[in-house]
């Protein structure tokens, strides 16, 4: 009975040693063999489009959206300014309204398939758009001030790893259309 075991053990090692073994006999790989996948490396890189400022933020545009439920601000994408490029990335005006009415409103990118942020301008009633200087992607965590990026990437705008269709799929589930069930079912 015992036979069996040992047997299969056996086998597995011949198997590994014989697949090594047939590896070390190609030899190491020449990067002057033919590509015969068709695929250019060069596709691979990812490289972020040009975007240009949106308008001035317009509360008649602002569309709420749920965080969690201790979250004491209020949380707005300005509709018009919402847009989903070809690089698969989802830009957008958010602003955060405090319980004292104070508004905080900044222009950012939402990458899906990394789940990463960007913040590219911050809003200023008298100047206009404020280019950030270090305006870089960074990874979403679930701290406080990343929370609303993450609801939105999580449960508005990103299936999976995928950014939405176009502009008008991302605001149909951002205001809960039809299309759109919230996963959790945590719609105001």
């Amino acid at each position: 009975m015992n036979r069996l075991p040992n047997l299969l053990r056996c086998l597995g090692a011949a198997v590994v040693v014989g697949a090594v073994s047939q590896a070390l006999a190609v030899g190491p790989l020449d990067d002057r063999r033919e590509n015969t996948l068709n695929v250019d490396p060069e596709d691979e890189i990812w490289k972020e489009q040009g975007y240009e400022m949106p308008g001035a933020p317009d509360p008649a545009n602002y569309v709420g959206f749920f965080v969690n439920a201790t979250a004491t601000s209020q949380f707005f994408v300005d509709r018009s300014h919402l847009s989903v490029g070809e690089d698969g990335i989802v830009r957008y005006v958010l602003v955060v309204r405090s319980p004292s009415g104070a508004e905080s409103v900044t222009f950012e990118g939402i990458r899906c398939d990394t789940r990463e942020r960007r913040l590219y301008a911050s809003w200023h009633a008298q100047g206009g758009w404020a280019p950030l200087k270090n305006s870089s992607w960074q990874l979403m965590g679930q701290s406080a001030y990343n929370r609303p990026r993450a609801a939105l990437a999580e449960d508005y705008f990103c299936d999976g790893n995928a950014p939405p269709r176009d502009k008008k799929a991302a605001l149909l589930r951002l205001e809960g259309g039809a299309e759109y069930t919230d996963p959790r079912k945590r719609m105001p």
